[in-house]
């Protein structure tokens, strides 16, 4: 989505905004699909003392599976991310700043590179999620598994049998 930016850098005071949803379910995330829905943006630029700041609301659902114990989690995300836009970079290594040399710009990048770079690297279904029995296999939040927790790694058997002498 072009946002055309021209009368809020021209005019001190201004404020822009633009409401869509952009589909980003083709995108891969760790091997996975994760977007279920499309996003839904609120896209808001603000000119202040000559200073324009784009502000972006992201709303959208996922679906991943927890990092300890497999189920499946599904929810909501929001996301707030706030960026400085200038006309033209004095010094372009500069990442604080996006450049719009046209008064416009490509939503739809900005968008996905925010929420990609900020996406949770674990998921967890819950906080005190304890994982599954290394055993059996069993998920472990559903209770005991009754599996013997203290066998010992063969390779490290003779120290029992050192520490019973």
């Amino acid at each position: 989505m072009l946002f055309d930016l021209k009368s809020v850098f021209l005019n001190e005071g201004e404020t822009k905004q633009l409401d869509y949803e952009l589909d980003i379910s083709d995108i891969s995330v760790d091997g996975a699909f994760p977007f279920t829905s499309p996003v839904r943006i609120t896209a808001k630029a603000h000119n202040r003392a000559s200073l324009v700041t784009l502000s972006l609301n992201c709303v959208y659902n996922f679906e991943r599976f927890c990092d300890r114990c497999g189920e499946q989690i599904t929810g909501e995300q929001r996301k707030t991310f706030e960026h400085r836009l200038v006309q033209t970079l004095v010094d372009e290594t500069n990442d604080d700043y996006i450049e719009t040399p046209d008064f416009t710009l490509e939503l739809d990048e900005v968008v996905i590179s925010d929420i990609i770079l900020n996406y949770p690297q674990k998921f967890l279904c819950k906080e005190d999620c304890k994982g599954v029995c290394q055993h059996c296999g069993k998920n472990l939040n559903e209770g005991g598994c009754g599996c013997d927790k203290k066998s010992i790694d063969p390779r490290l058997e003779i120290l029992k049998q050192l520490m019973e002498e």
